[in-house]
C-alpha cells in the first residue's frame, strides 16, 4: 500500500536540520532512502537532501543562471521527491539517476518560465547528440558534480576556477594567492579524489 505524502518536511538550503553523520558510519544507498521515504520517513528524506541539495543546485546555477530561480528549483525537485518517492522501483535501475531526471524535470520547468519565442520546425533533423547521448552526458555532468562537492574545498575552489573559470595555473596561483607548487599538488589531488569517487559510484 502506498503511503499518501502531503508536504515535505522543511527543509533550508542553508543548513540541514541535522548534523551530517561521521564519515566512518556506513551510510545508506539511495534506493534504501528512496523506498522508506515513500513510507514517510522524514529522516530518510532529509538524508537524502543533504546528500543532494548542493549538487541539485550547482547544476540547476549552470543551467539557470540566476540563484533565486536555482533555489526554486530546488525545492521543487525535493518536494517532488516527497510526493513520488513511492514510484521509485529499485529493480528498474539506481537512484541516482531517477532522482536525477526529478531535478532535470524541476530544473527545465524553472527555464520555460522564461517566455521565447517559438521555433519553427526544421525541415531536415537536426545533428548533433540524440536525446539518449545528451541523457548520459548530463548525468556524467551530474555525477561529476555531485563529486566536486565532496572535495576539500581548497581544492575544490582550485578545479572549479580551472574548469569553470578556464584560468591557468598560473593564473589560479595569483588570484588565490598560493604558490604555483601548491595549486599544482591541490590539483593532481583533488583530480585523483574525483576519479576514485567516479570510480567507485561505477561499481556500488
Amino acid at each position: 500500500m502506498e503511503v499518501a505524502l502531503e508536504r515535505p518536511p522543511l527543509l533550508s538550503l542553508a543548513r540541514p536540520s541535522k548534523p551530517a553523520p561521521p564519515a566512518g558510519e556506513v551510510q545508506p544507498t539511495d534506493e534504501e532512502l528512496l523506498t522508506r521515504t515513500a513510507r514517510g520517513d522524514g529522516e530518510a528524506f532529509e538524508t537524502l537532501y543533504r546528500r543532494y541539495s548542493r549538487p541539485v543546485l550547482g547544476l540547476a546555477l549552470r543551467r539557470l543562471r540566476d540563484h533565486g530561480r536555482a533555489e526554486d528549483a530546488v525545492q521543487e525537485t525535493f518536494a517532488s521527491i516527497w510526493r513520488s518517492a513511492s514510484s521509485f522501483r529499485p529493480e528498474r535501475g539506481r537512484g541516482g539517476p531517477w532522482l536525477y531526471a526529478v531535478a532535470r524535470n524541476a530544473i527545465s520547468d524553472r527555464g520555460r518560465a522564461r517566455t521565447e519565442p517559438p521555433a519553427e520546425a526544421p525541415d531536415q533533423p537536426a545533428g548533433g547528440p540524440s536525446p539518449e547521448e545528451l541523457a548520459e552526458q548530463d548525468w556524467l555532468s551530474w555525477r561529476v558534480h555531485a563529486a566536486l562537492e565532496q572535495l576539500p574545498s581548497n581544492e575544490r575552489q582550485l578545479i572549479e576556477l580551472a574548469y569553470w573559470s578556464e584560468l591557468s595555473q598560473s593564473e589560479i596561483a595569483t588570484k588565490v594567492g598560493i604558490p604555483l607548487g601548491t595549486v599544482k599538488t591541490r590539483t593532481r589531488s583533488a583530480l585523483s579524489r574525483l576519479a576514485e569517487m567516479l570510480e567507485g559510484e561505477e561499481v556500488r
